[in-house]
């Protein structure tokens, strides 16, 4: 078995919250956050030095939201994997992140064991959306 970790920068505009995940993260041994980013004009910078191997990006931030950040890493880096994370449950969120290129998405409601299943399946190269939110595009599409 390899014992390369999964380089994980986490991108939120609140400092509790970043400090949670790299916590229930960092238990896990096949992960190693790197990088903290307070902004979406961080997490740019931070994805062109550091090159990491997943971006957790908080869609809601200003001046530079999630969504910009997004496009503008994989502007520069379209092999960048990238996870959409938010409070909101709405699939549209989901689907813009996906449609600009992000490989998954979870919200803030997702268990650590499914932020780890996530995380796991897009570094090897799969996408996912979180069981809520999958929920939420089947009951649309039920109606």
């Amino acid at each position: 078995m390899s014992s390369k970790q999964i380089r994980i920068v986490i991108v939120d505009d609140h400092t509790e919250v970043r400090q949670t995940w790299r916590l229930l993260l960092e238990q896990d041994k096949r992960f190693a956050v790197i990088a903290e980013c307070a902004s979406g004009q961080q997490a740019i910078g931070a994805a062109k030095e550091l090159v990491p191997d997943i971006i957790l990006m908080e869609i809601d931030m200003s001046p530079v939201n999630g969504l910009e950040a997004t496009k503008k890493i994989l502007r520069q880096n379209p092999s960048m994997k990238i996870i959409g994370v938010s409070i909101d449950d709405q699939p549209s969120y989901a689907r813009t992140m996906l449609k600009i290129g992000a490989k998954g998405y979870v919200t803030k409601n997702s268990s650590p064991q499914e932020m780890t299943t996530a995380i796991i399946k897009i570094f090897n190269g799969g996408r996912y959306i979180c069981e809520e939110v999958q929920n939420k595009m089947k009951d649309d599409a039920k109606e």
